[in-house]
């Protein structure tokens, strides 16, 4: 396996570790950004930009979602209390 293989495999085993964490703190939707934006410099490192945009994009969406979960109060976002 290349070093590169080993990064997208990285990258993309984050995303499906941090998106199931998700509902537990909103670090976890921030950690689900930069593995999202891991996973798009993976796409165009390896070629594949159409797979390098999307992630892109899905790490914007991830920020804005953290920053929305942010502001709200802890009992309105739906997150377990530990």
């Amino acid at each position: 396996m290349s070093a590169l293989t080993i990064f997208g495999l990285f990258a993309v085993t984050a995303m499906l570790v941090f998106y199931t964490l998700e509902h537990r703190s909103p670090w976890f939707i921030l950690a689900f950004a930069a593995a999202c934006l891991l996973a798009s410099v993976y796409g165009f490192l390896q070629g594949a930009w159409p797979f390098g945009i999307v992630e892109a994009v899905w790490s914007a969406v991830a920020l804005r979602r953290w920053q929305m979960v942010r502001r709200a109060p802890a009992n309105a976002a739906g997150f377990q209390s530990s």
